[in-house]
């Protein structure tokens, strides 16, 4: 375990006020397990109105999209839902913590990938899912059998579908989480990345530097389609405070996007990242780069979440991209990619030439 130091930095920033639901619905099912159980207990002592299930159906769900997103499901994963999965670029595989994000994000990547309103499902059956990753040992086909990162191990994200930090409070999913990991001893890593800075609960935790903390950033004129999120000063005050307790840390610098004055909108967020990492002694900093793309679907539920979006998705101002899947996107002309990159790459440079930036799409 790395101990926590006080060096030079950001000034503390008060942390974001923790995301509490209006209703819990937990299933026979999850209660039944001391994961959930747990779950309904801390959700009531928040304040949320928790109903306890005659069974494992849930039934009634708020369509309206407010409604939705202050609801919460405590469920059990099915054994469908619990096979990791290949993601990459990211990493080897995903497992899922919970599906949908307290956050208000107006380019919501959730948005067309998971069926149905957008409430949020934690899953109580943590110990069976945990119990899916140990025989993947070695495998997989980004860090696994990748030169370039072989030294991050077998890499397992845990936020493809959701946000596990914003929902920690009421999970303790994550602390569980990293525990696992710190006791594993092999060539692992657990992967996440998040919007929200309540790391605090996490900083004694024995992780055994087999997490990577990755903190989604973006510039400010891209932050304000960001509702609901802790705000960028309160992501780095907390990426400091994770550095400082020995975690790996990463910036997942996503959507990028042409905002006004684009290019010093970006040059301040990395060298505001390079002040809370100032005197960090070693916090193996990773980038990955993610510019904005929508596709149909997605843009459509979008739409239909925030009408009063300023956020451009504008088929006439982008490019057509088929999928290997055979699906359809849009994203930027080449010649914007080709700018937007050469110039968050120099800044990148400039400000965080530690860095090592995993992949660029």
């Amino acid at each position: 375990m790395v101990r926590r130091a006080e060096s030079a930095g950001p000034s503390h920033v008060a942390p974001a006020r923790p995301w509490v639901p209006k209703r819990v619905l937990a299933t026979r099912a999850a209660l039944s397990w001391a994961e959930g159980e747990a779950m309904a207990e801390r959700a009531a002592a928040l304040g949320a109105e928790v109903v306890r299930l005659p069974g494992d159906r849930l039934t009634s769900l708020p369509e309206a999209y407010r409604d939705a997103k202050t609801t919460m499901a405590v469920v059990v994963a099915p054994p469908s839902k619990r096979k990791p999965q290949p993601i990459p670029p990211s990493a080897d595989w995903r497992f899922d913590l919970a599906t949908g994000c307290p956050a208000h994000c107006q380019y919501c990547y959730l948005a067309g990938s998971l069926a149905g309103p957008p409430i949020i499902r934690a899953h109580a059956n943590l110990p069976e899912i945990l119990a899916e990753l140990t025989p993947l040992l070695g495998q997989g086909q980004v860090t696994s059998r990748s030169a370039a990162r072989a030294a991050e191990g077998t890499t397992f994200e845990g936020s493809c579908y959701t946000d596990p930090l914003g929902l920690e409070h009421i999970t303790g999913a994550l602390a569980t989480t990293i525990r696992f990991f710190g006791a594993w001893d092999a060539a692992v890593q657990l992967r996440f990345t998040t919007k929200y800075d309540a790391v605090v609960p996490l900083l004694d935790l024995p992780h055994a530097r087999r997490t990577r903390i990755r903190f989604s950033v973006n510039a400010g004129g891209a932050e304000r389609f960001e509702g609901g999120a802790p705000r960028m000063a309160q992501r780095l005050s907390a990426l400091r405070q994770a550095a400082l307790a020995g975690y790996r840390i990463g910036l997942t610098v996503a959507p990028i996007m042409p905002v006004p004055d684009w290019q010093a909108a970006y040059d301040r967020l990395f060298a505001d990242c390079a002040a809370a990492l100032d005197g960090v002694p070693d916090p193996d900093l990773t980038v990955e780069l993610v510019t904005h793309r929508f596709t149909e679907g997605s843009r459509a539920v979008l739409r239909g979440w925030y009408p009063g979006s300023a956020l451009e998705m504008d088929e006439a101002q982008r490019s057509r991209k088929t999928t290997k899947f055979g699906g359809v996107k849009w994203v930027f002309p080449r010649e914007t990619v080709a700018e937007l990159r050469a110039a968050l790459e120099a800044s990148l440079a400039r400000h965080l030439p530690q860095a090592r930036q995993l992949y660029w799409t």
